[in-house]
């Protein structure tokens, strides 16, 4: 083992059920910790893992590849795919591709991978990067990624052997076939079967990450009209705007393009599309509560009754709307798109029917799609009811016009200044719902899944709020939601005067 891979806190690449890490130098304070040569350990490890975990040798396998659109990503990528191949595995080398693309190359009969890796670092800075893994079962947990990496720093992998193959192969082209197909049977046009979606004006970002080819692959075979799409070309400097639905400039671009085109429909995507949102033509933004909204009502209109998993962080007027106007079960999670979709899979494996898991990021997971957090397919979800609608002579913002949205909203992170950074955060935690039982107007909300989530029914508060702790970070994340204008200020006062008594909390942001 060279003196740099014994170096390496293999541990520290961990991120939940991913690996990411500094891959290209040029930010202070952030070493490099994700080269070539971490990567190839890395693909080795991937393949001792499979084998294992598959009861199938090295030499059997056949393992895909594909990277975003970052700077990192080809050298990383070579190095990965000649480390697998030199084990005697046969390797499919797809280049650019989107992340629910790669899942799909383990279940496509054509293709039928053991394994599956994407290079990616969703909307991080440029100069990170790293790895995801799925099988036919879906992407890896925090125990598997746990045992790649102590295969890596034990540099426990199968010999070298003959006969491994690196194939160049096209499989963003099926995956695009497969929206396309879905659309065209959803929408059962009566005049335009193979073009349903002409006669709409769709503009498509996708921040210069992964996500170019749904408006060339999808939306044009599908006859939509795409002038205006904007930011299309791959590029891992991401010199427009920072690809995330959550990022509000970029929802800003996607917007702004929508009413300068006079658009029926804006899509954005992050760098490697397992996440999308969506602009009406009025240019509102159809993301976290109002996207699962919207998608909800599909769902629940194929599927009455169903339970709707989301994260914790969710609006009141969100459950109102599914359990009293869409008749469905509004089950509000932790964070995490990990844990949302898993208590989706739990909940069905005990006869509790759910067809929707997503969380407030654009994370969504449906059932009929292998539970796989994809961008793509959930947009694509969308179109077919808007395509659907328009033939009724209705939009598609009809489908939430009764959503209860709040008046106002404000999330703050609170860092905490001690090493044991979770034994602190649970402590304010408990004390702060100590404190709430006993304030009036104030009612801890039962069947809450993380941290403490108080309902403030005051008339100058009339709303919410949740404090949890972050899932990595040394951060308790506080959202406050309220009905009536002035009220998020009115519960931070509070808020902010009682945990004034915990001096290893940075109160800083209540200034902001």
């Amino acid at each position: 083992m060279s003196a740099t891979l014994q170096n390496i806190n293999w541990t520290k690449l961990q991120n939940g059920s991913d690996i990411r890490g500094v891959a290209l130098p040029g930010i202070p304070d952030e070493p490099v910790n994700l080269t070539p040569d971490i990567a190839e350990t890395l693909g080795k490890s991937f393949v001792r893992w499979l084998s294992e975990t598959l009861n199938k040798p090295a030499t059997d396998l056949t393992i895909s590849l594909g990277r975003d659109s970052r700077l990192s990503g080809p050298d990383l990528m070579a190095a990965t795919t000649s480390a697998i191949s030199s084990l005697g595995c046969r390797v499919y080398d797809f280049g650019l591709a989107s992340t629910p693309a790669m899942f799909m190359s383990t279940v496509s009969p054509d293709f039928n991978c053991d394994g599956a890796i994407m290079l990616t670092a969703s909307h991080l800075p440029f100069n990170r990067n790293g790895f995801k893994f799925f099988t036919g079962e879906g992407g890896l947990g925090k125990p598997d990624i746990s045992a790649i990496l102590k295969f890596a720093a034990d540099q426990d992998f199968p010999e070298p052997a003959e006969g491994g193959t690196i194939e160049t192969r096209d499989f963003m082209g099926v995956y695009a076939e497969g929206l396309v197909k879905l659309v065209r049977e959803g929408v059962n046009h009566p005049q335009q079967f193979e073009q349903p979606l002409k006669g709409l004006h769709i503009i498509v970002d996708a921040g210069n990450g992964a996500g170019g080819f749904y408006c060339d692959r999808v939306l044009k075979p599908l006859g939509a009209d795409t002038t205006g799409s904007q930011f299309l070309d791959p590029d891992g400097t991401f010199p427009n705007h920072v690809p995330n639905p959550e990022n509000e400039a970029a929802m800003a671009a996607i917007s702004q393009a929508v009413l300068a085109q006079k658009a029926d429909f804006g899509i954005i995507f992050d760098t490697d599309v397992d996440r999308g949102a969506a602009v009406d033509p009025q240019g509102q933004e159809l993301n976290r509560n109002r996207l699962i909204a919207l998608i909800s009502a599909v769902v629940l209109k194929e599927h009455p009754g169903s339970t709707i998993v989301t994260d914790s962080i969710t609006s009141e007027g969100l459950t109102t709307f599914i359990e009293q106007d869409l008749n469905g079960v509004h089950h509000r999670f932790k964070r995490g798109y990990k844990n949302v979709i898993n208590e989706a899979i739990r909940l069905n494996n005990e006869g509790q029917e759910s067809w929707l898991a997503i969380e407030t990021s654009g994370h969504g997971a449906m059932k009929e799609n292998y539970f796989l957090d994809d961008g793509a397919y959930l947009i694509t979800k969308l179109l077919v009811e808007l395509a659907k609608l328009k033939l009724e002579g209705k939009a598609l913002s009809n489908l939430i016009a009764n959503l209860q949205e709040p008046e106002e909203s404000a999330e703050l992170r609170l860092k905490i200044g001690v090493e044991d950074f979770k034994a602190y955060g649970n402590q304010v935690i408990e004390a702060l719902s100590q404190f709430a039982e006993s304030h009036d107007g104030w009612q801890v909300v039962p069947k809450n899944y993380e941290g403490v989530r108080v309902s403030c029914q005051s008339p100058e508060e009339q709303g919410w709020f949740l404090l949890r702790l972050s899932l990595h970070d040394p951060v308790i994340p506080l959202n406050i939601e309220s009905n009536v204008e002035g009220g998020v200020s009115q519960i931070a006062k509070t808020l902010l005067g009682f945990l004034k008594q915990f001096d290893k909390l940075d109160l800083s942001a209540f200034q902001s």
